[in-house]
């Protein structure tokens, strides 16, 4: 063999092998290994025990008392909430929604995308596809999704959230036209449409859970600063990207599954798991993400009941 191209051998393994090689290994690690345990996880938790699963055919939409009574409330606020979805599909996914409110207004108003709706405000089965419609008070401000209470990811108040909050209204008004159809995957689906909403108010100062299929979904190639415009992102259709930031930690997206790290809380982001906290304490006001953990919050007598649109 000439020593030329022996040359050239060496160094193209060198050039290429070695980063595929560890390319391959982080995604073995990071990404098929987690799912993996994951999956091995919750096929053993069905086997062995179902004294503390949730009820597939559950139809609580009640509140859970997390907000009081908007009349007692008068000063203006905006919250994120997220919850795990129904069935097994809550061990690996989760459902966000926006709830807002402005001064001295006599109620609580839920803004979600849903895609399909199986069941009515009351949880009566009554089908109704309602694509990337954003509704209004279909359920309760704080209620449970199919039996499963929500946590607080972001939460303003006061003037602060006066000022958002016209934003945030003109997303909604505007998103259905924006975004197309409803996709489940890559997007745009209900979680694309709450990041748009932080995306509009970026002094939220959050970021929706690794779990949040969806939330990356660009209709094309993105480059340019994060939703909280505290970091920079490099996106391919939500399927591809990478990004980093204060507010959202480093992020490895592939095909809509994410890996990484929280750098303002200490955690790790692993797919199937979510958010895995590395410390015990640190929980502020403005951005919990510890509380991304999907903790069941007690419900109180507080609050209001499900509406219809």
């Amino acid at each position: 063999m000439h020593p030329g191209f022996r040359f050239h051998e060496r160094a193209t393994r060198i050039l290429f092998g070695r980063p595929l090689g560890i390319a391959g290994l982080f995604v073995l690690i990071f990404f098929v290994l987690p799912i993996s345990l994951r999956a091995s996880w919750f096929f053993f938790e069905k086997r062995v025990s179902k004294a503390n699963s949730y009820d597939v055919g559950s139809a609580d939409m009640s509140t859970t008392g997390l907000l009081p009574a908007a009349e007692s409330h008068p000063s203006a606020r905006v919250l994120i909430m997220s919850v795990p979805l129904s069935g097994e599909r809550g061990k690996f996914l989760t459902h966000n929604w926006v709830v807002l409110k402005r001064e001295n207004a006599a109620s609580w108003n839920r803004y979600e995308v849903l895609g399909f709706a199986s069941r009515d405000a009351d949880g009566a089965l009554n089908g109704r596809w309602l694509d990337n419609a954003p509704t209004l008070n279909r359920y309760a401000a704080d209620g449970r999704w199919f039996g499963r209470s929500p946590v607080v990811i972001a939460d303003a108040e006061g003037p602060a959230a006066a000022a958002m909050i016209p934003r945030i209204e003109a997303v909604i008004e505007n998103y259905e036209a924006m975004a197309g159809h409803y996709r489940s995957w890559p997007g745009p689906n209900s979680n694309t449409f709450v990041e748009v909403v932080l995306r509009a108010a970026p002094e939220l100062g959050a970021s929706l859970p690794p779990t949040a299929i969806g939330k990356d979904f660009r209709p094309g190639i993105f480059l340019g600063r994060t939703d909280s415009r505290t970091g920079v992102e490099a996106d391919l259709w939500g399927m591809l990207g990478v990004k980093i930031g204060w507010v959202e930690g480093l992020e490895i997206n592939l095909f809509s599954l994410i890996a990484g790290l929280d750098l303002r809380q200490p955690a790790l982001k692993l797919p199937g798991f979510g958010r895995i906290d590395l410390t015990a304490s640190a929980v502020t006001k403005n951005a919990a993400f510890d509380r991304l953990a999907f903790k069941k919050v007690q419900p109180s007598s507080v609050g209001e009941g499900p509406r219809r649109e």
